[in-house]
């Protein structure tokens, strides 16, 4: 028999269990609400939401709607939006994640400051990301965006730079920028004229899953890694598995699970993203349990 667990950590984070504790609260009382983009990075549990009543809308709605609440997921808005919202007396269920919170508070307290030196504001992120987009927004969308080393040339190594990075990057690929962008520093000659500042602002709960997936993956014969396909959150954590196991799988669906995938296994590890929801996880146990 095949032993098949889920990973204790995996799971959503607290700032997606509050925002969706928020919108399921509202939509018990009175029926309905909009959500301004997707609550969580998961098909599956935004199809269930919606079956409750939670309509997602996308910015473009937002400008032609009135007199009515609209929730504010985890990841955050930029200040255009609140702005938005007071023209047209729409009232904000701000279910922003406090760390996202605090995020934008330091970038925009940084802009102000670095400006007086016309120096730059970097974000360590992927574009486009919702939470992304909310952090420019600090910078009156006047920061820098980096996914990889690749995308240094965008800055100036001649200005000074105070770097950020979205809460649920990889620490170890954030470290590997940085330092790059100190050693090009260095190599311009301009490290004694130049304020250069790494933030540390990634979420501990969300980079500590990291290395606690990497041990789980490594005790399992075969691990199903569970997470939509917009998490970009899922799918660093996924590489990290598929680095220490070859047998990871990702799937999204228990439709994606394949059979052969658990023959002449002992063990089976589930685990996930930050926006994968524990009955996923569990109705893909029941499943593996189920075909083998």
């Amino acid at each position: 028999m095949i032993n098949v667990t889920i990973d204790k950590y995996s799971g959503f984070c607290f700032g997606v269990v509050y925002a969706i504790e928020m919108a399921e609260s509202i939509l018990k009382k009175e029926g309905s609400l909009y959500c301004l983009g997707d609550i969580v990075h998961n098909n599956k549990e935004v199809e269930r939401l919606n079956q409750l009543g939670l309509k997602v809308i996308d910015h473009s709605y937002l400008k032609k709607i009135r007199d009515c609440k609209v929730l504010i997921r985890a990841h955050g808005e930029p200040p255009s939006t609140y702005d938005l919202a007071l023209k047209n007396n729409i009232q904000l269920i701000d279910a922003s994640c406090p760390v996202v919170l605090k995020l934008q508070s330091q970038i925009k307290d940084g802009y102000e400051e670095i400006k007086e030196i016309d120096g730059q504001i970097v974000i360590f992120g992927k574009e486009g990301h919702a939470e992304v987009v909310g952090l420019i927004g600090q910078t009156n969308n006047d920061a820098i965006i980096v996914a990889c080393v690749d995308d240094l040339d965008k800055i100036d190594f001649n200005k000074s730079i105070y770097i950020y990075s979205q809460t649920t990057k990889s620490p170890d690929a954030y470290k590997t920028v940085t330092l790059e962008i100190k050693k090009r520093i260095e190599e311009s000659g301009n490290k004694s004229s130049l304020k250069y500042i790494v933030n540390d602002t990634l979420c501990r709960q969300v980079s500590g899953r990291e290395p606690q997936l990497i041990n789980f993956s490594q005790k399992n014969d075969v691990v199903i890694f569970v997470s939509g396909q917009k998490s970009s959150n899922g799918k660093m954590l996924y590489k990290s598995c598929k680095e220490v196991n070859p047998r990871s799988y990702f799937i999204s669906d228990l439709s994606d699970l394949c059979k052969s995938w658990f023959v002449n296994i002992s063990s089976v590890g589930i685990c996930g993203a930050t926006s994968t929801p524990r009955w996923l996880m569990e109705s893909v146990r029941d499943e593996i349990n189920k075909i083998t």
